[in-house]
């Protein structure tokens, strides 16, 4: 049988497979960022997943900055969210909600002209989409103040609070792809010259201090964290990648996580740009717990890298858009259907909630 198929235990869950489905922002949440209907029907589809990790949810206003995505902050969110993993769990599946706050990603536009925050007043590169038209460039943020880190914290402890309250199974945070966690991680955004800033340690001293209080307040067997070391989105980058989430990882280890994910290109996977060493195998070497990997992989390269002991589970990402029986594909030795990228951030059921299954496509 394929490594993928069997259980793993992950934090307080036994999962039935390693054939997880990986953070994917869909935008389907609407301009107040309460989940709906149409999200509980997408995520219900993707319940044989051996674990679901939801797209990427504000923890506050202030770290909102990407147009129709959800948040967990209000209690009208928060029901949404109940809606989800109600829907989920009838279906007999389990899902994370993960949580971010984008720092210096989110455009004053989405916060009433207000500056946003980062680790230092350094200005990443690129645009998104605001209320206010198509490719607003980042701004220069404002530096956290030490009190206002403090503040930033407990947000993520209360949505961690809220999401296990809707009945979510767990948490991961997002401290990856170039957002606020990692604005601090990074030294080519982080100048800061107080405790949260120069010496390694110093940098993950913000990451740490949330994946503690998320810990202590739902219990470190329902919190899951993402790390991207090599990813260079929005110009983010760190002159010593390897002794950053090296150290990164060997911190991890103390908290007794559900697991840590990378999300790393392996060389000869094309899908994602990455920049520098593949450092993946050094991190597995490193972390004594569960290893989630992420990717591009097909497959039989993902359960090649099971095999080779390259990680625990991999998450998918891509081919759950497009296949929601995606597990079932895999057992079956089914095609797969191809994903339709210009649907990925629309806002309705087509390319969302729409894709066949493999009993309709034979």
């Amino acid at each position: 049988m394929s490594t993928l198929f069997t259980p793993i235990t992950l934090g307080d869950y036994q999962l039935p497979n390693r054939i997880f489905m990986a953070p994917l922002t869909r935008a389907r949440a609407g301009s107040n960022g309460v989940p709906n209907a149409l999200m509980a029907e997408y995520y219900a589809q993707r319940a044989s997943a051996g674990l679901i990790i939801s797209e990427a949810t504000a923890v506050s206003k202030q770290g909102l900055g990407w147009m129709n995505a959800p948040g967990n902050f209000t209690n009208e969110q928060q029901e949404g969210w109940r809606m989800i993993a109600d829907a989920v769990h009838e279906k007999g599946g389990r899902i994370f909600q993960q949580l971010w706050h984008m720092g210096s990603i989110v455009h004053p536009d989405f916060l009433e002209g207000e500056l946003p925050v980062s680790s230092s007043a350094v200005k990443q590169q690129g645009a998104l989409t605001t209320p206010l038209g198509r490719d607003r460039e980042f701004v220069v943020p404002v530096a956290l103040t030490e009190e206002k880190i403090a503040y930033i914290v407990q947000d993520f402890v209360a949505a961690s609070v809220r999401a296990i309250e809707a009945g979510l199974d767990g948490v991961e945070l997002h401290a990856a792809n170039g957002f606020l966690i990692d604005q601090f991680t990074r030294d080519s955004i982080n100048q800061r010259d107080d405790k949260y800033g120069g010496a390694v340690d110093n940098r993950l001293r913000f990451m740490l201090e949330i994946v503690e209080a998320v810990c202590n307040a739902i219990g470190s067997g329902k919190v899951g964290i993402r790390l991207s070391p090599t990813n260079d989105v929005w110009g983010i980058k760190d002159s010593d990648p390897t002794a950053t989430f090296v150290r990164a990882v060997e911190r991890l280890n103390t908290f007794n996580l559900a697991y840590v994910h990378i999300l790393e290109t392996k060389p000869g996977l094309e899908l994602l740009e990455e920049s520098g060493n593949y450092l993946t195998p050094l991190l597995r070497a490193k972390y004594l717990g569960n290893l989630l990997i992420n990717g591009g992989f097909s497959q039989a390269g993902g359960d090649d890298a099971l095999k080779n002991n390259e990680a625990d589970a991999i998450a998918f990402g891509r081919p759950f858009i497009s296949n929601p029986d995606l597990v079932g594909r895999f057992q079956y030795k089914k095609p797969l259907t191809e994903p339709d990228s210009a649907t990925f951030y629309t806002h309705e059921e087509k390319g969302y909630t729409d894709y066949p299954t493999m009993d309709v496509v034979g």
